[in-house]
């Protein structure tokens, strides 16, 4: 199991959860499940989001793994400059 932690209004969307444990190998997966068991968080998914893993930012490496040791943060989508 992964341990998310989610931040601004997803926590809401989650029914005011701000960590979950979700089982996924990897990004794509984690995204999957997580708006599939809080079908609320799905279209803030669906809009797009960022994703850390132990401290590095992922836009869209949705094969990316994430090991069950991994700090995982869902984040807004960052706009790059």
């Amino acid at each position: 199991m992964v341990k998310v932690v989610l931040t601004g209004s997803m926590k809401s969307a989650a029914g005011g959860h701000t960590e979950l444990e979700i089982e996924a190998a990897n990004i794509q997966q984690m995204l999957a499940r997580l708006g599939s068991d809080y079908p609320k968080l799905k279209p803030i998914l669906d809009r797009g989001v960022s994703v850390s893993v132990d401290g590095i930012i992922y836009r869209d490496a949705w094969f990316q793994p994430i090991s069950p040791k991994s700090e995982v943060y869902i984040l807004p989508r960052m706009a790059g400059g």
